[in-house]
């Protein structure tokens, strides 16, 4: 039997035991073996991660913006050299595809060397005085210290898409990872010390969000709190943050609508639907959660869709040809199995899947096969509830009036993905859609130059671009009155 590794706590730059004595079994979705052990960190723990985070940054505030970006430059280039570790640590924790697993590495890099890019772009304003001889500057400054919460879904992205623009903005950074897919961010303390980044600038800290989560949320050392996750843990962080007014980025749940209009190149809308479903075993916050097609095209779009998430090949995630691993936890799994018993009770059809793949290579493991359910109505369950899965509920729609309704019918206001050739149906779904990320002839997927933001119960802030930079900064302004 392989050794398991166990994982400290990293404050101030060093690897730390945590006080209580206890340790979190790190899973894996695909064996439901233990690979790994976490610290299960207190309270105490939290508050002296901030501390340290807090003497830090006193220091790393004056260092020129250029000078933070130049080490945190050479923090990505280490992620890179050391993709295909961290790419099979992912795949352990999470289940998700060694391919996927690759390119979230890659992408973490990315959106770390693309806040660097800003370090040169970090602009303030001059402004004229209503008062003779006087002029208004307001300069943008560090908040301070940053708390970073991060999903199980994607978590060493996640990570690298908050500690990039924080850090280089002057901030430092407590990074709370979730216990389910904590591995690889850990990896980040190893990294991070490698390239000469000061102690304390990162801090990375796993356990209970009802202790140590809330402990670094309710510190009035806390100066933002940004966090990707659900909406009911997201509300709760508002609540616990409001005490000290602090700062609040929150990026939660979606339920996005994929609309299908009769003009729509239908193998183009097909192919992009079946993956912004079904990637990362539906586990994204972005994916297409319930689907509408006109009824001009319906039978039509649905005999290739049926077959194409037929032919999807769930196993192993380390192959090349898999197409869909396991979910997260056993937790997840069960979620599924009601959804899908709920739907049928209320009247929905299985077109396909629906259950635990048949096999003894499924007889461990968190697997649910891909599904689809038809004969459904916009009230069921299924429609409105996230399921974060391999379920994609579909409906069939007359008018452009009415599938506006259905999509707007909805407590979520993430994304939103539209099929259609015409300019006018474009341009009326960007005026009358109510969800901050639209993709428009292609599926989900943001760049890191765009805003990734929600409406409604998805989130408040948005992160990703110059508008997501901005909010790691404070304004400060001054009157500065001189002779003339």
């Amino acid at each position: 039997m392989a050794e398991i590794k166990e994982y400290q706590l990293f404050i101030n730059g060093e690897w730390r035991t945590s006080t209580s004595g206890d340790t979190i079994d790190i899973v894996n979705p695909s064996t439901e073996d233990i690979v790994a052990r976490v610290q299960n960190g207190t309270a105490e723990e939290a508050i002296e991660a901030l501390q340290a985070a807090d003497k830090a940054q006193k220091e790393w505030k004056k260092l020129p913006a250029r000078s933070r970006a130049e080490l945190l430059y050479k923090l990505a280039d280490e992620i890179k050299a050391n993709s295909d570790y961290l790419a099979e640590l992912l795949v352990k924790e999470q289940g998700k595809l060694l391919k996927v697993a690759k390119m979230e590495v890659a992408v973490t890099a990315s959106f770390i060397e693309y806040a660097c890019e800003g370090a040169r772009r970090i602009e303030g304003d001059i402004i004229p005085s209503d008062n003779p001889n006087e002029q208004i500057w307001i300069q943008k400054i560090p908040r301070g210290v940053v708390v970073a919460i991060t999903a199980w879904n994607f978590p060493l992205a996640l990570a690298g898409r908050k500690l990039g623009p924080a850090l280089v903005a002057g901030n430092t950074i407590v990074i709370k990872p979730t216990s389910e897919t904590p591995l690889a961010t850990l990896e980040l303390g190893n990294l991070a010390n490698k390239v000469g980044i000061p102690a304390g600038v990162i801090n990375i800290l796993t356990g209970p969000g009802r202790a140590m989560g809330n402990a670094l949320v309710e510190s009035p050392i806390c100066k933002m709190v940004t966090m990707t996750g659900s909406t009911p843990v997201g509300q709760q962080i508002a609540r616990n943050a409001a005490q000290n007014l602090t700062h609040v980025q929150l990026e939660l749940g979606g339920k996005a609508p994929f609309i299908v209009f009769e003009d729509a190149d239908i193998d183009a809308a097909v192919a992009s639907a079946l993956h912004s479903r079904f990637d990362n075993c539906g586990q994204v916050c972005t994916c297409n959660e319930r689907m509408y097609i006109h009824e001009d095209i319906y039978e039509t779009f649905m005999e290739k869709f049926i077959t194409a998430t037929k032919a999807l090949k769930v196993g192993d995630p380390m192959l090349d040809d898999t197409d869909m691993g396991p979910k997260v936890n056993a937790s997840e799994l069960k979620h599924m199995e009601h959804l899908v018993a709920v739907s049928i009770e209320e009247g929905a059809t299985v077109a396909t899947g629906g259950k635990r793949p048949e096999g003894s290579q499924f007889e461990k493991g968190y697997w649910f096969e891909p599904t689809v359910l038809t004969n459904v109505k916009q009230d069921m369950t299924i429609v409105h509830e996230e399921s974060f899965g391999p379920i994609l509920p579909v409906l069939k729609f007359k008018t452009f009036e009415e599938v506006i309704g259905y999509a707007n019918d909805c407590e979520y206001g993430l994304a939103a993905m539209v099929f259609t050739n015409n300019m006018n149906t474009i341009m009326k779904c960007n005026d009358e859609l109510e969800y901050g990320e639209i993709y428009v002839n292609r599926g989900h997927g943001e760049q890191h130059q765009g805003f990734h933001n929600g409406y409604k119960l998805s989130g408040s802030g948005g992160e990703d671009g110059k508008y997501g930079f901005e909010q790691y900064m404070e304004k400060k302004t001054f009157y500065i009155k001189h002779k003339a």
